[in-house]
């Protein structure tokens, strides 16, 4: 293996390359100084996008691995820098997605000493470890390369969570022998053929299966279509699920369809999912058997032990219960699944102009264009009502319901799928987290477009002040800038939509133009989701 000098911070930014990294997401700072000078003699191959917060960087990453499925990388300084990307580093933690973190360190021989270093914090990698998967810090030059390979070993591997990387300051810029660039190779675990055949014996005598998918089906979607249609087979997808079987699907079904076919299903197929809404809220009995299928070994019985488990990536498990499946003629489901669906839509109907104003939204956006879930009376009701057709195309923050992160991580998912539109669901609390990156948008052309619905309030708190406690009202208004004026002032394209029909056009202006766009709702006092999205115990 041939052998040169280099920094540690040079060799770190050939192992991001060599791993197929292009883009990082950054906000540059003293400690990094080292690693962004390696990154301007690596312009051709690496692209770096600076943001104007940390926690923008962040989310941008978070946004484009998860709509592209692949690693993204993010690099800040230590101490304040790196707990401003915290947020986003928890809820990529939540939402599996394989997210980078590179962060700067006081130099190493202050570390843990508490002298007063600039940006120091007390264990800067404990907290780290805490948010991720995997960490670790470079001590030397000729551990750079190694170590980002086995960070991207980790995030290609097993349950793919986010990953850190610290490094000292007076680490980065010390050059050293180093060996050239690893490429990493993940490790997939072997499929149990016994599990196979128990789990075809279970799915082959199931009078009334069901498929319930998660985040981690995302990549075996041809698949889970497939055995869904081959026994006959309803599959729910609530938050992470979303697009795995097109909503357009027969078979497909919301959390609350799901919710009345769970109560008689014989056999669960949970592909990628905690499955933790089912298992802890709605109730299992003796008659119902759960197959699991996951990455992570240690999800499998979390909550309740399952009847069988297999271990590993879903795709080629999906295709090697399919290959073995017995051809058998199923009777259609359809007509119950239908009637389970219209029922739930006849139930949703109260929930406008929420439901309205989503209607516009899909009729505009192109089937594979991207929808981020913003926690906003939109938000709360697209994960149970709009309907999704394509694998990530439907971001959510999962169960860390993360306010505020919908702006900068659309810019990250539209970075990573420049050839599809992005839309950011945004209600006036949360736009303003990261509204500043519109900056970014309009420095780098990253043309998303957001759906600004203002009520003036957070809007969900205020509701249940109302409802819950006698319309004791706190802390819940809120006094907002002018927004035309505020996007306007970055240069992005500002407009507004009073109606779900004047929706349909801005949306539709907004996404021909080519530049960031806010459609700004004005909206008052919306319906409450929350009594249908939380449906009793049926089982057990």
């Amino acid at each position: 293996m041939p052998v040169t000098s280099q920094t540690a911070a040079q060799s770190a930014v050939a192992a991001l390359v060599a791993n197929g990294l292009d883009t990082i997401f950054c906000l540059p700072g003293v400690q990094n100084d080292y690693l962004f000078d390696a990154l301007h003699e690596a312009q051709d191959r690496i692209r770096p996008i600076h943001t104007r917060h940390e926690q923008g960087a962040a989310y941008m990453a978070l946004g484009a691995a998860m709509a592209s499925g692949k690693p993204a990388a993010y690099a800040v300084v230590p101490g304040p820098g790196f707990l401003n990307t915290t947020a986003a580093l928890s809820t990529a933690y939540a939402v599996n997605a394989p997210v980078l973190a590179l962060v700067g360190q006081i130099a190493q021989a202050t570390i843990g000493r508490g002298t007063g270093q600039l940006h120091e914090i007390p264990d800067q990698l404990a907290i780290m470890r805490g948010l991720t998967k995997w960490a670790e810090r470079i001590r030397a030059p000729h551990e750079a390369a190694p170590l980002v390979a086995e960070a991207f070993r980790q995030l290609r591997s097993s349950r793919p969570r986010p990953v850190a990387l610290e490094c000292p300051i007076d680490v980065w810029g010390r050059a050293a022998p180093v060996a050239a660039p690893i490429t990493a190779v993940a490790t997939t675990p072997e499929i149990d053929p016994d599990a196979i055949e128990k789990a075809v014996a279970l799915l082959a005598t199931a009078q009334r299966p069901m498929i319930v998918v998660g985040g981690g089906a995302q990549g075996a979607s041809a698949e889970v279509t497939a055995l869904a249609e081959a026994l006959a087979a309803p599959v729910m997808a609530h938050r992470m699920g979303q697009g795995v079987l097109d909503r357009r699907n027969p078979l497909a079904v919301n959390l609350l369809a799901g919710w009345r076919l769970w109560e008689h299903a014989d056999v669960v197929l949970a592909i990628g999912t905690r499955l933790a809404t089912p298992l802890m809220q709605w109730g299992t009995d003796s008659r119902l058997k759960i197959i699991r299928i996951d990455a992570d070994p240690e999800e499998i019985d979390r909550i309740a032990r399952p009847a069988l488990a297999l271990t590993g990536d879903a795709a080629p498990i999906l295709r090697a219960l399919i290959a073995a499946l017995p051809r058998q003629a199923r009777a259609s489901r359809d007509a119950e699944i239908a009637g389970h669906r219209a029922e739930v839509d006849r139930a949703l109907s109260v929930l406008r102009p929420q439901l309205d104003y989503l209607a516009a939204i899909r009729d505009v956006l192109p089937e594979n264009g991207i929808l981020v879930d913003e926690l906003t009376q939109l938000g709360y009701v697209a994960r149970l009502a709009f309907p999704v057709y394509r694998p990530r195309t439907f971001l959510s923050p999962g169960y860390q319901g993360t306010l505020g992160w919908g702006v900068a991580t659309a810019l990250g998912a539209k970075v990573a799928r420049p050839d599809v539109p992005v839309v950011a669901l945004s209600g006036d609390g949360g736009f303003l987290f990261t509204a500043t990156e519109l900056a970014t948008a309009v420095q780098f052309r990253i043309p998303i477009v957001v759906v600004l619905v203002n009520d003036g309030a957070y809007g969900n708190v205020r509701r249940i002040q109302a409802q819950q406690f006698g319309n004791r009202l706190i802390a819940s208004d809120l006094r907002n800038p002018d927004f035309r004026r505020f996007v306007e002032s970055f240069g992005a394209l500002a407009l507004r939509a009073e109606t779900p029909e004047a929706l349909r056009g801005a949306l539709a202006t907004a996404l021909a133009a080519g530049r960031p766009a806010v459609i700004e709702v004005p909206a008052g006092p919306m319906p409450d989701p929350w009594a249908l999205s939380r449906p009793a115990r049926n089982r057990g």
